[in-house]
Parts: C-alpha cells; sequence; structure tokens
C-alpha cells in the first residue's frame, strides 16, 4: 500500500486504489493521442468515474515507478519497453565521466 506524507493523515478518507483501477488508468495514458494530458482531461478520457484523491495517489505511484512525468504543463507518458534500448543503456558508456 503506497502511503505517501500527503495521504497519511488522511487514511481513514482516503480510497486505496484497486490493481483494475491502476491499470485502467495505465492504460488511459498510455494510448493516449496527446502528448500532455491535464488531470481534468484524464479524468473525461476514464472509462469509469475515480475518486480525485485515488487518482492523485495512482499518479503519484506512476510517476514514482518512471512510467509518467508530472508537469506544469500536464501528464506525459514515458515508459519506455523496447528492449534494444534498455540494452543499450544498460551497455553503453556515460559521457562526460573522466
Amino acid at each position: 500500500m503506497l502511503q505517501t506524507k500527503k495521504f497519511q493523515n488522511l487514511s481513514r478518507q482516503v480510497h486505496w486504489p484497486t490493481l483494475n483501477t491502476v491499470m485502467m488508468v495505465e492504460e488511459t495514458l498510455r494510448k493516449s493521442n496527446k502528448s500532455v494530458t491535464s488531470v481534468a482531461e484524464l479524468k473525461r478520457k476514464l472509462p469509469r468515474q475515480v475518486n480525485h484523491i485515488t487518482l492523485m495517489i495512482i499518479l503519484e505511484y506512476l510517476e514514482r515507478s518512471n512510467k509518467i512525468a508530472v508537469t506544469l504543463r500536464g501528464i506525459t507518458w514515458i515508459e519506455n519497453n523496447n528492449l534494444n534500448l534498455k540494452r543499450a543503456i544498460m551497455q553503453g558508456i556515460e559521457l562526460g565521466k573522466k
């Protein structure tokens, strides 16, 4: 269970997300045609309604797991499952180090 400092005091009021809800939000963001999506726009695109605090918890989880980037402009899907890219990163040489 993801508990952040922001939501620790609300533990009785918070609706913790189910796996299905997390997967629904993740899939909606992944399939989004726009590169940047606002929270309001995401709420409209979701197939089911999600409590605002629950959605914020899901977005924080996705950001911590490096699947999305949250900026002032909105939310962007950044996860890359390309195995060749992952392999190149693991075997690559870091530039700028002496």
